[in-house]
């Protein structure tokens, strides 16, 4: 997957990554960036919003991954979810965007020798459970 790629989820970040960093740093998400701050796997979701930032494939997970800005804004928001006293993702992101958390979790987890915070953030909030749909539609592409 190249990086032009990833571009879509560059452009839906501009002016919004420092505001949904805000949120999660106050514990509490307020306004609407889950689908490119924290991506799923496409197959979850049946909205164009899920359509268009779904991650094609472990491939273009690792991509994000490993893209110069793309990742470091992934890890970080997974760091400052950890540093929050509250270990319940429904009280910071409420419904659905919790189980989309644990599917993002999930998907960025199965990267092969992935950054350990993905793991973590899933033992604090969901016990270390992946989200099995995640898992389901990873192993078709395998």
């Amino acid at each position: 997957m190249k990086s032009h790629d990833l571009e879509r989820f560059i452009t839906a970040q501009k002016g919004v990554f420092q505001t949904a960093l805000g949120e999660v740093q106050h514990g509490k998400k307020i306004t609407h960036w889950m689908w490119y701050i924290f991506p799923q796997i496409q197959g979850l979701g049946f909205t164009e919003k899920s359509k268009y930032y779904g991650i094609k494939d472990l491939q273009e997970a690792a991509d994000f991954l490993h893209h110069r800005v793309l990742g470091p804004r992934l890890i970080l928001m997974c760091h400052t979810l950890l540093a929050l006293e509250t270990n319940d993702a429904h009280q910071i992101l409420d419904s659905p965007d919790d189980l989309k958390l644990k599917s993002c979790m999930t998907l960025f987890s199965e990267i092969p020798d992935s950054d350990p915070v993905f793991e973590k953030v899933l033992k604090k909030f969901f016990n270390g459970l992946k989200d099995h749909i995640t898992l389901k539609i990873l192993n078709l592409h395998r």
